[in-house]
């Protein structure tokens, strides 16, 4: 079988397509049949082993995949071969086929594509954990969401409308604006391109206090980081509880002396180690995720597809910022 493999530490353009054995399950796993594989920030840092998990090489990189089940461990009674599903499968995605812990898989319904569950899991996982289960957000507040356009930002943009609030969707284009808005953001801000010196944060900080209103946000969503963090701290509604999702601008460094001011919280959002802590909660958001899914409330937006022999090219993609709501590797 074909599967995209990281023999070495790097970029994207160390990626190699090799033909190695089909691996088999062993009791309590299943084979899948991978049809899609979704592309998200972590692979792009776990190729370069600066993730917080470091597979042993050689490893295929993709955290979540979808397709058919081809075969059951001993003691699998979840599923049935044949069975359409998606799964979390942390690294090995990329692959024509995987083996994984039959608790990881989730049925999809006929009706559900393959790119779309591919590119369900990860996204709407972590951002309906961190509105719902970090950030308490609640009908009527106001949301600010900060790379309101990629992945888990426009899963963000989606959640937070299907929870009631006043979503504000922040951005490095119009484009990307316009797309948030598209997705259910009430209206949006278009900010620049950092690094930014003291004078520049105090300006990025006026933008989003401009966009947000005299009450600044109550919950803010920052899937960027860098510099944009202090400055969207600075925003900040009285009591607001700042969402830390990832840095692909950097990781942020923020005067404490602000939260005392805004007397506001700053939340980590570590989606992964929440499933593995508490799978039964976890499998409780899935649930609620799939019935907001059934009734047309969330949608993934797959914007681009790569066959698996180029998807080194679409981690460089999403790695060069450019990507829209998710990219996916196929397999077919």
């Amino acid at each position: 079988m074909k599967a995209v493999l990281s023999k070495v530490v790097g970029g994207p353009e160390t990626l190699v397509v090799d033909e190695i054995d089909e691996p088999t399950c062993g009791p309590g796993q299943v084979l899948l049949s991978v049809k899609a594989c979704g592309v998200n920030y972590p692979d792009v840092l776990m190729i370069q082993d600066m993730y917080q998990f470091k597979p042993p090489r050689p490893f295929s990189p993709g955290g979540e995949v979808s397709g058919v089940v081809k075969a059951l461990g001993e003691g699998v009674t979840n599923v049935k071969v044949g069975d359409r599903v998606l799964a979390s499968t942390g690294s090995g995605g990329m692959a024509q086929v995987v083996a994984l812990d039959a608790g990881r898989l989730t049925p999809i319904a006929d009706a559900m594509p393959f790119d779309e569950a591919a590119a369900f899991m990860m996204t709407y996982g972590t951002s309906w954990y961190a509105l719902k289960d970090r950030g308490h957000l609640k009908a009527g507040e106001t949301l600010l969401v900060l790379g309101a356009a990629g992945g888990v930002g426009l899963a963000a943009v989606e959640l937070g409308k299907a929870m009631g609030a006043r979503v504000i969707a922040a951005a490095s284009s119009q484009e990307k604006v316009d797309l948030a808005i598209k997705h259910g953001a009430e209206s949006g801000v278009v900010y620049p391109t950092g690094p930014f010196d003291k004078e520049g944060t105090k300006a990025l900080a006026q933008l989003f206090k401009d966009a947000c209103g005299p009450a600044g946000w109550d919950v803010a969503y920052d899937a960027v980081g860098g510099d944009y963090a202090e400055a969207t701290i600075r925003a900040a509604g009285w009591g607001g509880r700042f969402l830390v999702i990832g840095f692909p601008a950097g990781i942020p460094k923020v005067p404490l002396n602000l939260t005392l001011l805004k007397s506001c919280d700053i939340v980590g959002v570590f989606w992964g180690a929440a499933v593995a802590r508490d799978p039964k909660a976890h499998q409780e958001n899935v649930k609620q995720l799939m019935d907001m899914y059934a009734e047309g409330k969330i949608k993934p937006f797959v914007s681009e597809r790569f066959s698996l022999e180029k998807a080194g090219d679409a981690i460089a993609h999403l790695a060069a910022r450019k990507a829209m709501g998710k990219v996916v590797v196929v397999t077919e």
